[in-house]
């Protein structure tokens, strides 16, 4: 359900938090959840009546400028998601369901921790760029897009306090194929975003703008690895062969997930259009010179893509692997566990 774009560029705060009217509410598993549904049934998004429209016409803008939206998809992930989905049978059929467990309640907990952005206040960046924003996403971060994409993933929003948002969703969608403790709770990453090395990456701009520049582009990069986890999700959710005594739960895990996945578009979108944007400005430096944004973002972004397409996919796949010859042992025995570990290795070979 879009609206219909309009001619203007500029929107309030209030035109960016707005949400269509539901017909019914969404509840889960015991939930009560954001979003709703239309008169046809159908899932719709919080706080994308005007968002969507918003974010489409600033992207065709863009473009109509002769600056192309930056790739987005999840082709910018150079490695697989592990474990595979065919690991992932083997692990769940001989009752390993821990690791998947873990997987959906730490991506809930990390959710949460995205409600820091309904309070995150933006340096102004009409102070670092040369061109009016007025009239791009850009210049709509302190008008509600970082607000709402806070809410949508961690709750915060004053009008709806008793609704859960993504982390709540995750936990449902747990909750619906394995139950709320079936397992310790495990330890979340204390970050999944890229780690910095050096004190500024963006020597010619202020630490504030700088900041916010590289949070937009590991954000950015973590919703893209997150369509790669919705992908696996769905089909370990919807394979015929597991959970065979909760089918029914784990189809509509999935549909939750769907759910999350129809939710996180927007923010693809619009950090898409924010970055893309920043490329195509003239950029105040430090010192009182200009220069191309694309001078200060494409090397950053160039890393920043390289670290969570590659670098952390193999460490995290280390890390993964670990831990689930760990659970084999533990719940197997030393001599089927090795064997177990031995099938499930050779399972991410068929795949490469």
């Amino acid at each position: 359900m879009d609206a219909v774009i309009p001619a203007s560029l500029r929107y309030s705060r209030e035109q960016l938090m707005a949400s269509y009217p539901y017909a019914r509410p969404h509840n889960e598993a015991g939930y009560r959840l954001h979003g709703g549904f239309d008169a046809q049934d159908a899932y719709v998004s919080p706080r994308v009546l005007h968002r969507w429209p918003a974010v489409r016409a600033w992207g065709a803008a863009l473009e109509t400028r002769g600056w192309p939206l930056i790739d987005a998809t999840t082709s910018l992930l150079k490695l697989p998601n592990y474990p595979t989905v065919a690991q992932e049978r083997v692990l769940l059929r001989n009752g390993l369901g821990q690791s998947f467990w873990n997987s959906l309640t730490i991506t809930g907990i990390v959710e949460a921790r995205g409600k820091a952005l309904v309070s995150y206040v933006p340096p102004d960046m009409r102070k670092l760029i040369v061109e009016d924003i007025s009239d791009t996403a850009t210049g709509h971060l302190h008008l509600g897009l970082l607000e709402a994409h806070g809410m949508d993933e961690g709750g915060g929003d004053p009008r709806t306090p008793d609704l859960g948002a993504h982390d709540a969703m995750w936990f449902a969608c747990r909750d619906l194929v394995f139950g709320k403790d079936a397992y310790p709770m495990p330890a979340p990453p204390e970050s999944i975003s890229r780690p910095v090395e050096v004190d500024r990456e963006m020597p010619l701009i202020s630490p504030e703008h700088g900041g916010l520049i590289k949070m937009l582009m590991n954000v950015l990069m973590i919703e893209v690895r997150a369509e790669s986890f919705f992908a696996f999700c769905c089909d370990v959710l919807r394979d015929p062969v597991l959970f065979v005594d909760r089918r029914p739960a784990a189809d509509q895990a999935a549909v939750l997930v769907e759910r999350i996945r129809q939710d996180e578009q927007i923010h693809v979108g619009y950090l898409q259009a924010v970055i893309s944007e920043l490329r195509s400005f003239t950029v105040r430096t430090t010192d009182g010179h200009e220069v191309p944004g694309s001078q200060i973002i494409d090397p950053v972004w160039a890393d920043m893509v390289e670290w969570h397409g590659v670098r952390e996919r193999e460490a995290s796949r280390g890390r993964t692997r670990a831990e689930i010859e760990r659970q084999a042992i533990d719940k197997l025995g030393p001599q089927a566990g090795a064997r177990l570990i031995v099938e499930f290795d050779s399972l991410e070979v068929e795949a490469a």
